[in-house]
């Protein structure tokens, strides 16, 4: 049974980021993030938790964005939106359509 989505929500403009890794020299590896495609999707807040680790407060906060289904999104991609960074954990297409898809998201740096 298809799933009904609300096209219309999808209106928030994100960046779709995509990382190229190379070698630092030093054995180790150089990330940086270079955009590949811009999108409209739909952010829905999902958690926000506090927690305590090292002696210092952390908070996790996730996100659930909605949008129209593209095959070139990988969970190793993220979205941005100005300062705001949403690292792409998971990808489904919920009624198999391939009509929409749907990330589950961590917000970083909050």
């Amino acid at each position: 049974m298809a799933q009904f989505i609300d096209a219309g929500m999808l209106r928030t403009e994100l960046i779709v980021e995509d990382a190229i890794e190379s070698g630092d020299g030093a054995g180790g590896v150089s990330r940086e993030w270079i955009e590949v495609a811009t999108v409209f999707a739909h952010v829905e807040p999902v958690r926000a938790r506090m927690r305590y680790g090292a002696d210092q407060r952390q908070v996790d906060i996730t996100h659930r964005i909605t949008l129209r289904h593209r095959g070139d999104i990988f969970r190793r991609m993220r979205f941005r939106r100005g300062e705001r960074v949403f690292a792409i954990e998971t990808i489904s297409d919920p009624d198999e359509t391939a009509r929409y898809l749907v990330c589950e998201t961590r917000e970083a740096g909050r």
